[in-house]
């Protein structure tokens, strides 16, 4: 296909109007998201309902196809529908004109993260109705706020209540676009802390060597995490097999305190960014960076912002119908396939942490990785892939 030919397919500009609605929270006015979302709904004669879980601002809006067979646990179709800011004078082209280039790109943020899985579960089951095909368990497809603030208020909720009315057996949601001809899959998600560490110690003239200053222990501790990190690195370059999400990432974000240049300060506080790989045991991991508090002379107290608790993964063995299901229709149109952790954390941890099974999957090849960044993009034609690509899963999951 030519650019001509892009501009005037319908599935590209339904895509293209949903990347032209700017949901950058916070302060948010999602009307014009709902609207469009709620047209979607009638082309397809999808039933749908507008819900609020948290508050009166973010709403989740959810579709349903139902099945011949509404009594066995239904699938969900996942993807959220709030977007990260940005930064408009990095972008070669308006970050919400969903501009088309010559070379069939369409530029906008959300194109890779994720409002284009949003709207190509919309095209495949568009074409699946044509077909006449009815799947056999409900399939459900819900537009969720506030992903991207890192709260995940509404998932939570949706996961303790109306998910269960619903009776969700299997979800699909967001994954990341991979560079080669292959197709990742994300079955699970590596555990997440925001940690804050408060180092009190002794205070005075900037002139002094004092014993037990804040700087000496937060140097301690400080250098004991790096230490960790170079080897998680070195796991990386010594193992080809595996990626970010097989290991664990400690990142130094903030380091706060202090008055001025000449006072030895009473209180430094440093926080870290740490994502915890599935393998590790995380009791005995807070236990190590406990000792090391203490090593460095006490007088440290933890506070954790963020504090999730470990969650099982999805198994990806024949225990899992949807699972086998899922792989089976990869593997008979010839698609390559990488099962991995995903590195950071989406609606997906909440879901399996409700107990159900989670795959992360973005349809999206050979093509680079530019969620959150600037130019973010999504080549038309990767684009009309993914839509044949839920053509094949959404049946095999739904018929599983």
């Amino acid at each position: 296909m030519d650019r001509t030919q892009w501009e005037n397919n319908e599935e590209i500009e339904i895509f293209r109007q949903y990347l032209r609605i700017p949901t950058v929270p916070p302060n948010l006015d999602y009307t014009p998201c709902v609207e469009f979302l709620k047209r979607q709904a009638a082309s397809l004669e999808l039933p749908v309902e507008v819900i609020y879980p948290v508050n009166n601002t973010d709403p989740v809006v959810i579709m349903k196809w139902l099945g011949s067979q509404p009594e066995l646990p239904s699938i969900l179709l996942n993807s959220h529908t709030d977007v990260v800011p940005v930064f408009r004078d990095k972008w070669s082209h308006d970050p919400f004109n969903a501009d088309l280039d010559e070379e069939g790109r369409i530029y906008g943020r959300g194109a890779q993260d994720m409002k284009c899985v949003g709207t190509q579960y919309l095209g495949a089951i568009r074409a699946l109705k044509a077909s006449g095909y009815q799947p056999k368990r409900t399939v459900y497809l819900t537009y969720v706020p506030d992903e991207e603030t890192g709260k995940y208020f509404t998932m939570r909720k949706l996961v303790q209540g109306v998910f269960k009315e619903m009776n969700v057996g299997f979800s699909l949601d967001e994954g990341m676009a991979s560079e080669d001809e292959s197709f990742a899959v994300y079955y699970a998600e590596r555990t997440l802390w925001h940690l804050h560490l408060k180092f009190s110690g002794t205070a005075g003239h900037g002139s002094l060597l004092l014993a037990n200053t804040a700087g000496e222990k937060l140097s301690y501790v400080v250098n004991k995490f790096m230490e960790f990190r170079k080897s998680q690195v070195q796991r990386l370059a010594d193992d080809s097999t595996i990626d970010i999400g097989d290991v664990t990432t400690v990142n130094l974000t903030q380091i706060k305190g202090g008055v001025q240049s000449n006072v030895v300060p009473p209180v430094l506080v440093a926080v870290f960014d740490i994502r915890i790989a599935v393998t590790v045991d995380v009791a005995a991991f807070e236990k190590q960076i406990r000792d090391w508090c203490e090593e460095a002379g006490g007088g440290i107290e933890l506070d954790f912002e963020m504090k999730c608790s470990p969650v099982h993964p999805t198994k990806i063995d024949a225990s899992n119908p949807f699972w086998m299901a899922f792989k089976q229709a990869l593997d008979s149109n010839g698609l390559k396939t990488r099962v991995r952790v995903f590195p950071a954390t989406t609606d997906s941890y909440h879901i399996r942490q409700g107990g159900i099974p989670a795959l992360g999957f973005s349809p999206i090849n050979n093509t680079p990785i530019l969620l959150h960044d600037h130019d973010e993009y999504l080549g038309a034609q990767t684009y009309l892939n993914g839509i044949e690509i839920y053509k094949k899963l959404i049946p095999a999951v739904a018929d599983a």
